[in-house]
């Protein structure tokens, strides 16, 4: 089976239409970990820091995916420095450690991908593809995607249901439940990206275009 590391796990929005897959998933927030574990009781969670984790154990993987923090890279972010809302951050460089590391030493089959906002900024590294918001470094090929997902993003509230996700109950503050639903990869794009890097055909378009088919004789 596909062993697969998903860095910055979150609750799993990229993870959960993933299958046939051996999923270790690293989380920083014991809270959040737990509720990742809860949606996916097969996975291995690991409550640790997830850039370091990366560092140690990039080579025991056939597949890696990180989406390390965006804030501090993100348009939204300064713009909100300019109005006053919150103070001048650094850009957080562990971002460019990561696409470096992978690109000069991860091992002759393994695939990775990397996700994040685009910047506010020209990158530093340019990416292999943008899909709509957000940039992806991989080391295999990204075919375009068609992102259906009509949410507004500042519409999420702390009790919406988001690509069946729910976090009504979870326990956790309502800023950390907005946060967390409104950070997930959409779970169509984590499959379309992870069959793409596994050479992998689609069976669920294969199947809708089996009901789509007309035979007119």
């Amino acid at each position: 089976m596909i062993k697969v590391l998903n860095l910055y796990a979150g609750i799993g929005g990229n993870r959960k239409l993933w299958t046939d897959v051996d999923v270790t998933a690293v989380e920083l927030n014991p809270d959040i970990a737990k509720i990742y574990q809860d949606f996916f009781p097969d996975d291995t969670v690991v409550v640790a820091d997830a850039h370091q984790y990366l560092l140690d154990h990039y080579k025991e993987f056939d597949f890696i995916w990180s989406s390390p923090p965006c804030p501090s890279h993100s348009e939204i972010r300064r713009c909100g420095t300019y109005r006053g809302q919150q103070p001048a951050i650094y850009p957080e460089m562990s971002l460019y450690q990561e696409i470096i590391l992978l690109q000069f030493y991860a091992p002759n089959g393994q695939k990775w991908v990397i996700e994040n906002v685009d910047p506010y900024y020209e990158p530093l590294i340019q990416p292999s593809k943008k899909l709509h918001r957000h940039f992806y470094w991989s080391n295999f090929r990204i075919d375009n995607f068609t992102v259906t997902d009509d949410r507004k993003h500042m519409d999420i509230k702390s009790n919406s249901t988001v690509y069946g996700f729910s976090l009504s109950d979870s326990g956790l503050s309502s800023s950390a439940k907005v946060k967390t639903l409104r950070n997930m990869v959409d779970p169509e794009l984590g499959l379309h990206i992870l069959n793409q890097a596994l050479e992998r055909m689609d069976t669920r378009k294969i199947q809708q275009m089996s009901l789509d088919f007309v035979d007119i004789g």
